[in-house]
């Protein structure tokens, strides 16, 4: 009696099951967002039938483009064919900036998180992932009692490394640009990528790359864009706390887990936008401590450099190894790179200048690291 009562409630739920769903409109397919074409332009896709107005913006691109909407209300846009590299962009619609529904693949930001579209391109490119040896990203935690806060930094061991050797690496300490986390150089630079594949091919000396988090004062993030940077005492708290941070906190934090160089002329220091100026301030003030600096993109330097750099003359000479400014052209931070490149010119201070096509963008930096990395750490005698 009991198995037939049973029978009978499991044919009436498979019966309600499935007829449940009657007189219910089904839900709309899922859409492909995005679509990458073998001419490598890419179809943007996004639902939204009540929505007026809908735009791509896309990084490397000032003007937004304007999406269509078809019969299902679907939004769609197809770019020209792209250049093979990794894209931040977001839908803006009726004027409020999302993020792709349709795509797993995230560019993080502290202020600005995107959806990013990966362009495929040969395994020549420095930031395409071969088959090659891989380092390791690790994730560190501590508190710092100079800022006064708890965060993390991340530290990339190349392929090979043996903390038990008594071979001892060269540090480069590479930094994130505003509104970005001590993640940025690996979620969106590819950095280990790069420095895997640049390894594999002997071009770069096998380093340890330090990449902390760039905040002095974290109350910069507030201001929210350029409006941070038109305060003076700000920004020289911000780079000022961070430098300190760096020096007697990270670096020596590193040294004591890892099998690093103590000596400057086995150390760089270098980074992106408030990277670049925080690698040019903290670097160029601490000769002592590195041998080796790079700035991509450099904005937040205060327009007097006597004060920013009471102490550099001609004399920097004899300890730089590599002073490398890059910048693109199309960049807005080009005539402030242009006017800090002739300051050290009249100052007698040798450095590089770098300028290639390309806006404010991780398409510019990328290239940037790769260019720069393989300088690092040769001919390495004053």
């Amino acid at each position: 009696m009991m198995k037939r009562r049973s029978a009978i409630l499991l044919l009436v739920f498979f019966a309600v099951a499935s007829t449940s769903g009657l007189g219910q409109t089904p839900p709309p397919p899922p859409i492909v967002s995005p679509e990458v074409h073998a001419d490598h332009s890419v179809t943007f896709r996004f639902r939204d039938p009540n929505a007026k107005s809908v735009l791509l913006a896309r990084e490397g691109v000032e003007k937004p483009l304007p999406m269509a909407k078809d019969a299902q209300g679907v939004w769609s846009v197809t770019t020209p064919p792209l250049e093979p590299d990794f894209y931040g962009y977001s839908f803006v619609a009726d004027g409020v900036r999302l993020m792709d529904p349709s795509n797993s693949l995230i560019k993080p930001n502290l202020l600005f998180p995107q959806s990013m579209v990966h362009v495929p391109g040969p395994s020549s490119l420095p930031w395409e992932m071969n088959d090659v040896a891989h380092g390791v990203v690790h994730h560190h935690f501590y508190h710092s009692a100079v800022v006064e806060d708890d965060r993390g930094y991340y530290v990339y061991t190349p392929p090979g490394y043996n903390s038990e050797a008594s071979q001892l690496y060269p540090v480069l300490c590479l930094l994130h640009g505003y509104s970005d986390g001590a993640e940025a150089w690996t979620a969106v630079g590819r950095a280990n990528i790069i420095l895997d594949n640049l390894i594999a091919q002997g071009k770069v000396k096998p380093m340890i790359v330090v990449m902390p988090l760039g905040y002095g004062a974290p109350e910069i993030l507030t201001r929210n864009g350029l409006a941070a940077f038109h305060d003076p005492n700000l920004v020289k708290r911000n780079m000022d706390k961070f430098g300190e941070a760096l020096l007697t906190e990270v670096i020596p934090q590193v040294e004591r887990s890892y099998r690093v160089s103590k000596d400057r002329n086995d150390r760089a220091i270098a980074g992106l936008s408030m990277g670049g100026a925080e690698s040019l301030y903290v670097g160029l003030n601490h000769l002592d401590h590195f041998a080796w600096v790079g700035s991509f993109s450099a904005g937040g330097l205060g327009a007097d450099y006597d004060a920013e750099f009471p102490s550099l003359n001609s004399g920097a000479n004899s300890q730089l190894r590599l002073l490398w400014i890059a910048c693109g052209t199309d960049d807005r931070l080009i005539t402030p790179n242009r006017k800090f490149r002739a300051w050290l010119t009249s100052k007698g201070i040798r450095h590089t200048d770098i300028e290639t096509p390309g806006m404010h963008t991780w398409m510019v930096w990328r290239r940037n690291l790769a260019a720069f990395a393989p300088l690092l750490f040769r001919n390495n005698t004053p």
